[in-house]
């Protein structure tokens, strides 16, 4: 049965994240019915719906993740920066796919 995934790739991590959607989409026929397309659609909407929860709880936890990472303090950092203002942007590029299987 097709599914709905999306994948996480990012410098920092070795591997990509794939989180899949736990309901799986009804196959659909070359000519479908209206009804059959309407369901179809609705069940993919709320695949989505449930997919789009579960990347976001996903990338919270990862920005959590890199917040606690971040806040480990080297002291002979802090005391060379002692006086500056030090901004610091850490930001890797990453990407979500979406994928309909």
């Amino acid at each position: 049965m097709p599914s709905v995934e999306a994948v996480y790739t990012s410098p920092i991590t070795s591997s990509p994240v794939t989180i899949s959607s736990p309901t799986s989409l009804p196959t659909i026929s070359s000519s479908p019915s209206t009804e059959d397309r309407v369901a179809y659609l609705a069940k993919l909407q709320t695949s989505i719906k449930t997919l789009q929860a579960d990347v976001n709880a996903f990338l919270t936890q990862k920005m959590e993740d890199d917040k606690a990472a971040a806040g480990k303090i080297d002291d002979a950092k802090e005391e060379e920066n002692y006086g500056e203002e030090v901004i610091l942007c850490d930001s890797p590029i990453a990407s979500i796919s979406i994928i309909t299987k």
